[in-house]
């Protein structure tokens, strides 16, 4: 399959490839961005490259899809979202994305994340989209409220971070709800 490449009013969503590594680097090697999502600030371009490998295994094994968001006006990489534990037989998947601070409270995790969830629904045919998040991450969880999102519940001990085991809240949206 071909990589589905994706545009909004202001962003280009693309394939995240080792031209992107500085960039997702400069953005996963700050705490603040890491803070709530899951795993450790990355501490070396190796590491962004790994990761980004992984993306490229996950999207060609049908378990996921992980656009970088992209400027259309300056052409700046400033963030990546994407589709986790893609199953298309069973029509679910759940969202997570991260964004440089320069462009936090600007819109465009918002306008991004939109795109993604109607290219799901429209036109991958999935029924379910699910978010996880920690409790304390007020930001994605207004922004998952703003786009319809309902709050499902608490996962115990979910996330394992800062050498512990967090909570983190379910939520979800549904085809029909959309």
């Amino acid at each position: 399959m071909e990589f589905p490449e994706l545009e909004t009013e202001r962003l280009n969503l693309v394939q995240v490839t080792k031209e992107h590594i500085e960039s997702f680097y400069e953005i996963m090697s700050r705490d603040e961005v890491t803070q709530y999502y899951g795993m450790e600030s990355l501490k070396s371009l190796e590491e962004a490259s790994r990761i980004i490998e992984s993306f490229e295994s996950t999207f060609s094994n049908n378990r996921g899809i992980r656009w970088g968001i992209v400027t259309k006006d300056k052409d700046e990489f400033i963030g990546t979202l994407g589709l986790n534990n893609l199953s298309r037989w069973s029509k679910k998947a759940e969202i997570g994305f991260e964004l440089h601070p320069f462009y936090w409270q600007q819109g465009y995790t918002s306008e991004a994340v939109k795109e993604i969830i109607r290219y799901s629904f429209d036109e991958l045919g999935l029924f379910r989209m699910g978010a996880v998040t920690y409790p304390q991450n007020d930001p994605s969880i207004l922004l998952l409220k703003k786009l319809g999102f309902s709050k499902e519940g608490t996962l115990r001990g979910y996330l394992y971070q800062g050498n512990r085991s967090h909570d983190a809240l379910m939520f979800s949206l549904l085809q029909p709800e959309w």
